[in-house]
């Protein structure tokens, strides 16, 4: 099967799921059962991989579900529960406090607060905690799934203290023989590493000060009442202001430090810096923006998360801002010491382990389960705090609870079909006809097919790995070690390519479809996955063209190399 077939055949179950949620508008509970059954008929037929390794696969992606699973019940318990508490109301009071404005509520609240839980736990988790508190302080539900979309790109490269890049690069190099070529060239694996993440951090850093400008004029455009991209636009010197706040710190810390901190030190700072500016209304527009009342909403625009913040309870009128706020800051704590080896804090928590490997006799397929480590169960044992903190009922934790149950029901179903299908894309490499991956088939085909100018493409790849997979690791994994073949192939420094493959992956996170799903669920949005997707596709597009450009600029015309390249280049 020549390559151009295989790319096709690879392709076809994204753009059938583009066409069915997007064009058609299905919701996913129609739409990716189909897409699965097809990727199954393209996998046994033209892959020729083995029933047996189909059905790993799709073992596979079901325990990867329940994870996700368990994620979206701890995001949508905390929030239950601070409604019940009465934290929410005193939460909602203080950003008034802050500023009104619902476009500064946006970049502290999303950008800045989000960023943090990238850092911290990664694995879609920022939109999982972000979406339900913006509609709990009265944002549209699809408003708050979008923005909760956008938080997952610049922040993502350095989520879950760093995994992305040391985890997916580590994993996806080759890196045994590449060490042997670097101590040839004069340097070493934690060299190139530490200068592949600097690549990474200084790109996302560009790029990324623009996201809050572009979360604000998505907001005006599409959930204003004027339709307006101009109302947005308007808040520009305090978005980039906010936007520098959290680049800034981020790029320093990923050229000097690594990539565990980033984006956990750009969110600190630029929370410290930020929210002080917006308290002196420093940069902000005279006007103050709101959505309309919501009684004019269009019905599309809102789930049926209901969060009623008038009749909740009498604590909330003694309850303090700080405490309101301490649920979420003990989460932030307990998910970045949890993720912090040295403290050896994971591994306690990964004590209570679900594994299965080697589903069905199939080498390296296998899933695990760690419900105390996988932030569901960190955000639980934060809501079982929160009961004796603010001195709740039993019948409110119940009726949090309760509510928080039925809204699995109709994400599950969903995810039962997005992630196995995800795993049998990925697992394709080992098949009776000796093809690569579907994935890896797809960019071979764009690299062979545009030639010197396949740079301008290689963060897209990367964001088309993100998509399949719903994760800038798996993507990396899957996607390093291609990027920096191409790279040698075309006399180019392998390191650039890498980190566009990282950036591009991190942006890809925006439109992955089992994160959209897992966003939407967390807002009971399920069905209207689609109208997110049209949406978030537009930051998407962004992120990897000017990426591109930016790849294009540092190769050709600052002559950006790295020592293998010009070790290598030296001995031809």
């Amino acid at each position: 099967m020549n390559l151009g077939l295989q790319a096709f055949l690879a392709f076809l179950p994204i753009l059938l799921a583009g066409i069915l949620l997007v064009g058609l508008r299905w919701p996913a509970k129609r739409a990716m059962p189909f897409v699965f059954v097809v990727t199954v008929l393209i996998a046994f037929f033209g892959w020729d991989m083995s029933s047996t390794r189909i059905i790993a696969s799709t073992l596979q992606g079901l325990g990867t579900t329940v994870s996700i699973l368990w994620i979206i019940f701890g995001a949508i318990l905390l929030l239950n529960t601070l409604k019940y508490s009465g934290a929410l109301k005193v939460i909602r009071r203080g950003f008034t406090n802050i500023s009104e404005d619902r476009r500064v509520q946006v970049i502290i609240i999303a950008w800045l607060f989000g960023c943090f839980i990238e850092g911290a736990s990664g694995f879609g988790t920022p939109a999982a905690i972000v979406a339900p508190l913006l509609v709990g302080l009265g944002f549209p539900a699809i408003a708050a799934v979008v923005i909760g979309m956008m938080i997952q790109s610049t922040p993502v490269s350095f989520g879950a203290v760093g995994t992305p890049i040391v985890i997916g690069v580590n994993a996806g190099l080759k890196t045994e023989s590449l060490s042997e070529q670097l101590l040839a060239a004069g340097t070493n694996w934690d060299k190139f590493l530490l200068l592949i993440t600097s690549e990474v951090a200084i790109i996302h850093a560009i790029v990324g000060t623009f996201i809050p400008l572009l979360m604000c004029v998505m907001m005006t455009r599409y959930f204003g009442k004027n339709k307006s991209w101009k109302e947005g636009l308007s808040i520009a010197p305090f978005a980039i202001f906010a936007g520098l706040a959290f680049t800034i710190p981020y790029a320093v810390t990923g050229v000097f430090l690594g990539p565990e901190f980033p984006s956990l030190i750009g969110a600190l700072i630029g929370l410290a810096i930020v929210v002080p500016a917006a308290k002196a209304k420093f940069l902000l527009p005279k006007n103050t923006w709101d959505f309309a009342d919501s009684s004019e909403w269009p019905a599309e625009w809102m789930g049926n998360l209901e969060v009623k913040l008038n009749t909740l309870t009498d604590t909330t009128k003694s309850m303090s801002l700080a405490k309101a706020w301490l649920p979420y800051l003990l989460l932030a704590v307990i998910l970045v010491l949890s993720r912090i080896p040295e403290l050896g804090i994971n591994t306690l928590l990964k004590t209570v382990t679900i594994s299965f490997k080697d589903l069905l006799g199939e080498k390296g397929i296998g899933t695990s389960f760690a419900p105390l480590y996988v932030p569901g169960g960190l955000m639980v044992i934060v809501v079982a705090v929160t009961y004796f903190l603010h001195g709740m009922k039993p019948k409110m934790m119940k009726s949090s609870i309760q509510e928080s149950t039925k809204t699995l029901l109709g994400a599950g179903f969903v995810l039962m079909f997005t992630i196995p299908m995800v795993r049998i894309l990925i697992n394709s490499d080992v098949n009776g006809l000796e093809l690569s991956s579907m994935p890896i088939a797809m960019a071979e085909w764009v690299s062979t097919t545009v030639g010197s100018i396949y740079p301008v493409f290689s963060a897209t790849i990367g964001a088309l790995g993100a998509f399949i997979a719903g994760s800038n690791t798996v993507s990396n994994m899957m996607l390093s070690q291609f990027q920096f073949s191409a790279a040698m192939n075309l006399a180019l420094p392998g390191s650039v390519l890498v980190a566009m493959q990282a950036v591009g992956a991190a942006a890809g996170n925006m439109i992955a479809i089992h994160n959209v799903v897992a966003a939407s669920a967390t807002v009971g949005l399920l069905g209207r996955e689609g109208s997110v997707l049209r949406k978030t596709i537009i930051p998407t597009l962004f992120y990897v063209i000017l990426t591109g450009i930016l790849g294009m600029v540092m190769l050709h015309f600052m002559g950006i190399t790295d020592e293998l390249h010009t070790y290598i280049q030296s001995t031809k």
